[in-house]
């Protein structure tokens, strides 16, 4: 028996791995993150799985469901929003499953931020203007930030940030990296990215907060800052110049 963690995407279901999509259809038991994974993933469960929403429970209760199916020899689905490797909570529920000696492993998926700029038709590097993107977020309630990643510390390089969990900040967000920017700094904000009801606001630090208060966002959102983000007249990579030769290439004769 093993519990197989999955990363099940941003949201739409069609955008959950091959991978991913073979474990839930062969997992008896199955429990998904309620709030943030789309139900419609839950139509590829074996008919007569049992399938729980974790979004009501507590750790201990899903470590319980976890040893309930331990104790009948049945393999979990675990699905977790976007990809495992960030933000997923799954790193305590492994700890727990190492405690009880159960097996598990781990799916990635399609990460919020991929999807986000797949929604904006953007490129989030763009050559000798943009090569780093900083995922990061604010302190919220569920865990603080570390002493050391702030948000002007990112800033102070220049790369491309990537702000999640943080709507509910965004007058901290605007405040704390204008003076790193400048106000014209293209921003974006892509909401549900992937669901039905996808939304993107576009803007720059000086007038993303009015934007957003027209129509106010809850959450599920992911904040882009970056001058790349508005990059037009950009030089193009070399990869695909002519003149530039590379292993796969074999253009020894131009």
């Amino acid at each position: 028996m093993k519990v197989h963690f999955i990363g099940a995407g941003p949201g739409a279901a069609d955008l959950i791995t091959v991978r991913g999509r073979s474990l839930i259809e062969s997992c008896p038991v199955c429990l998904y993150a309620g709030s943030l994974v789309s139900e419609e993933l839950l139509s590829f469960c074996p008919k007569g799985a049992r399938i729980i929403d974790t979004a009501p429970l507590s750790l201990d209760e899903i470590e319980a469901e976890f040893l309930r199916a331990s104790q009948n020899g049945q393999d979990v689905a675990r699905l977790h929003s976007g990809d495992l490797s960030v933000w997923s909570a799954v790193a305590e529920q492994i700890r727990r499953l190492d405690r009880l000696g159960i097996g598990y492993t781990m799916t990635p998926g399609v990460p919020a931020f991929a999807a986000a700029a797949s929604a904006l038709g953007r490129e989030l590097t763009i050559p000798a203007e943009a090569q780093s993107l900083v995922l990061t977020r604010v302190s919220g309630r569920a865990s603080p930030m570390p002493e050391g990643e702030t948000l002007d510390r990112f800033g102070a390089t220049g790369a491309t940030l990537a702000i999640h969990l943080a709507i509910h900040a965004l007058d901290k967000v605007v405040a704390e990296l204008t003076p790193l920017y400048g106000a014209d700094c293209p921003v974006a904000i892509v909401v549900k990215a992937s669901w039905p009801d996808e939304r993107i606001v576009s803007g720059t630090l000086a007038d993303i907060c009015a934007k957003v208060a027209e129509n106010p966002i809850e959450r599920t959102a992911l904040i882009f800052v970056g001058r790349g983000l508005g990059a037009k007249e950009f030089r193009e990579s070399a990869l695909y110049d002519p003149a530039y030769q590379r292993r796969f290439r074999g253009r020894e004769g131009l």
